[in-house]
Formats: structure tokens, C-alpha cells, sequence
């Protein structure tokens, strides 16, 4: 396993997305952001902070495979030798495993460990509370817009309304540890 520092997370995450993804690279920036006040902790290897950095690298063309870029993040950090809490935890973000069982894919997802429930809510909330350009947003606005982007027969659209009140109590719970 390597240890990864946030710096590490920052780079690999810009290296995948930047130029192939700028406005996901914006976002990323933004849920990193969003991620290092939620988690209200200063160590150099976060798993919240660093998971944050690396969630949607699925989407880099290096990593993209089974269409699911959770899963397809998950493994290609896996292959890298990825702290396994932060590939959990990029494996699950925001509703992965409902999302998985509109792909198919739900077996291939089981296979990755799922993480502490409050580790995930934290990047959960960190994720939603920020637009697809990098702005701060709110949950509902946020998941309003990406059942707004995605067709009505796309997965994600149909994932994200399945998934809509699971996710809006993960950002409930996480917002009272944040608020106490």
C-alpha cells in the first residue's frame, strides 16, 4: 500500500482530469475544498480529504472501463496501490452501489469493502454541496440538477431518484457532526 499524502491525491487527480475533464477538474477542486472543512482534520492523509480529491477519476480516460466511474476510479487506485479506505470510499460516493445496480454491476462493487458509513456521509456531503463547475450548491439543488442533466432512461437518472432520500441523510448526518 502506498501512503498517500493529500499533495499525492491533488497531482494524480489533476493528471487524470484537467485536461481531459476541466469542468469535472473544477468540481474535484471544489468537493477537495469542501472536503478538508467537513472533515475538520489536519492530518496530511485525510482519507475524507484525499477520497475527495480522487472520486471521480473513473471518469479519466486511463481509468474509465465499466461505464460505473466509481468502480472504474476504485479499481484503477487499487492498481496503484491506493490506501483500500480511500478506494472504498471512491468505490461508494454518493449513492455508487444504486447507480451499480442500474448498470449491472452490483457483484463487481460488492467486491470492494464498503467503508465507515460517517467516513462516507462526510464525502457525500462534500460532493453535493458543490455545482459540476466547482461552485457551492445546495443538496437539493445539486441533485435536482443531475437528474435535470442525465436522460430519464439513463442510469444515473434513475440511480440518483432511488437513491435521493439515502443520500439526503448521509448529508443530514454529516452536517450535524460538522455543525457540533
Amino acid at each position: 500500500m502506498i501512503l498517500m499524502r493529500t499533495a499525492d491525491a491533488r497531482r494524480l487527480a489533476e493528471e487524470c482530469l484537467a485536461t481531459s475533464h476541466p469542468d469535472r477538474w473544477r468540481h474535484v477542486q471544489g468537493v477537495a475544498e469542501r472536503a478538508l472543512a467537513v472533515s475538520q482534520s489536519a492530518a496530511d492523509d485525510d482519507p475524507v480529504v484525499n477520497a475527495a480529491w480522487l472520486h471521480d477519476v473513473g471518469y479519466a480516460p486511463i481509468a474509465h472501463d465499466s461505464g460505473l466511474h466509481a468502480l472504474d476510479g476504485a479499481r484503477y487506485l487499487a492498481g496503484l496501490g491506493t490506501d483500500p479506505l480511500v478506494v472504498s470510499l471512491v468505490a461508494f460516493h454518493t449513492g455508487a452501489e444504486y447507480e451499480a445496480e442500474e448498470r449491472g454491476l452490483a457483484l463487481q462493487l460488492a467486491a470492494v469493502p464498503r467503508p465507515d458509513q460517517r467516513l462516507l456521509d462526510a464525502l457525500i456531503l462534500s460532493d453535493l454541496t458543490v455545482s459540476p463547475t466547482g461552485e457551492p450548491v445546495a443538496v437539493s439543488a445539486r441533485l435536482d440538477e443531475i437528474v435535470a442533466r442525465y436522460p430519464a432512461g439513463d442510469p444515473v437518472h434513475r440511480a440518483v431518484l432511488k437513491s435521493r432520500a439515502y443520500l439526503e441523510a448521509c448529508c443530514e448526518r454529516a452536517q450535524r457532526v460538522v455543525s457540533a
